[in-house]
């Protein structure tokens, strides 16, 4: 895995990309890995491509499932919402950490603070319990930084820079495309 391009960001922000490429590198079985924030936006993936993929997808019409980053927040908002709902319905405390295993492969979810996820994807070979290991070790060292700033930087840092030729852009006139992952 390559490091996703941290110029030009705080600190902190510079932190949290170094701990997920760590994350994804030190643990066999890792496909991929998203931070999502309590309203299901991604702030940070673990493949600097599929950072990309995420800002083409966010502003395209939606044709079918792509594997993207955004995809995968996707996923991990919704799950996360899911147990929370089902946590309050029991009455059983907060949500810690959800784990769905499947025939090919593996997604780990597990809070982080103030409504934020981490979602890991797995590959069917993965240790579940390295994997959980792992993630745990991330968001005690994550979870204290993730203010709210931060979370704005980082999803300022995949929004397209309009001043870039090569990104996509809207005109002020064009619609708002429909389908789109936001």
């Amino acid at each position: 895995m390559t490091a996703p391009s941290t110029v030009g960001l705080s600190m902190e922000a510079r932190n949290l990309h170094w701990l997920l490429t760590n994350l994804v590198e030190e643990v066999p079985g890792i496909e991929s890995v998203a931070v999502v924030s309590s309203d299901g936006l991604l702030l940070l993936s673990s493949d600097p491509g599929r950072n990309e993929e995420a800002r083409q997808v966010r502003d395209a019409p939606r044709k079918g499932p792509r594997g993207s980053a955004a995809d995968l927040a996707t996923v991990v908002s919704g799950v996360g919402s899911l147990t929370v709902g089902a946590a309050r319905l029991m009455d059983h405390g907060a949500v810690k950490h959800t784990m769905i295993t499947m025939d090919e492969g593996s997604l780990f979810v597990m809070s982080i603070s103030d409504g934020s996820l981490l979602g890991v994807h797995g590959a069917a070979d993965c240790d579940m319990s390295v994997v959980a290991y792992h993630m745990a070790l991330f968001v005690g060292r994550a979870g204290h930084v993730l203010t709210p700033e931060l979370r704005s930087e980082l999803r300022q840092s995949l929004e397209p820079d309009p001043s870039d030729p090569s990104e996509p852009s809207r005109s002020p006139e064009s619609p708002e495309p429909t389908g789109s992952a936001r």
